[in-house]
C-alpha cells in the first residue's frame, strides 16, 4: 500500500530526495512534522467550517493555503524518506 501511495505523490517526494548531499535527520523530525500537518490541516478545515454562508470569495484563502500546506507534511511525514524529512526541516 506504500508503494502505491509513493508513486501516486512521487511528483512531490521526487524533489525532496533527488540530492545526493549530505543530510542530518533526527526521528523526531518525522513525528513533530506529521504533528504540524495534522494541526494545519485540522485548522484549514476549521476555517473552511467557520466561513459564513455567501461569504466573500477571499476568505477561502486561508482554507487552502492551511489546508494544502498540512496535507503536504502528512504526505512527506508519512511517505518519504529520511532525506525527505530531513529537507524540509533544511538539514544538511
Amino acid at each position: 500500500m506504500k508503494a502505491a501511495l509513493r508513486k501516486i505523490f512521487s511528483p512531490l517526494l521526487t524533489p525532496l530526495e533527488a540530492s545526493e548531499e549530505p543530510y542530518h535527520y533526527k526521528p523526531l523530525s518525522r513525528k513533530i512534522l506529521l504533528f504540524f500537518g495534522a494541526v494545519f490541516t485540522f485548522l484549514g478545515l476549521l476555517a473552511a467550517w467557520l466561513i459564513p454562508e455567501g461569504a466573500d470569495p477571499g476568505y477561502y484563502f486561508p482554507v487552502v493555503v492551511f489546508t494544502l500546506a498540512g496535507l503536504y507534511g502528512l504526505i512527506v511525514g508519512a511517505l518519504g524518506e529520511d532525506r525527505a524529512v530531513a529537507r524540509i526541516w533544511g538539514n544538511k
